[in-house]
């Protein structure tokens, strides 16, 4: 019963080495299928991203300020603050 288990992991390791070379071609294959953005794109991209960025953030600190006012007044009222 060793011998069939060890006969069958010497297997599976020999399988293993032998689909490297075909995932090799593979990953060449879906390689040559890539499309690179031009760079008008990637410019535009990159801009759109910094104005997301900018608008979530003021957004963002707008929301905070305005329940760190509500906090505040809350803790007034309570004496606390």
């Amino acid at each position: 019963m060793a011998e069939a288990a060890k006969r069958n992991m010497i297997e599976r390791i020999g399988g293993w080495f032998r689909s490297i070379p075909e995932f090799i071609v593979q990953v060449k294959a879906e390689a040559r299928k890539i499309v690179w953005p031009t760079r008008k794109e990637t410019t535009t991209t990159a801009i759109m991203v910094v104005i997301m960025t900018l608008t979530l953030g003021l957004f963002f600190f707008g929301v905070d300020n305005f329940f760190n006012a509500i906090v505040h007044w809350l803790l007034k009222l309570t004496g606390q603050g």
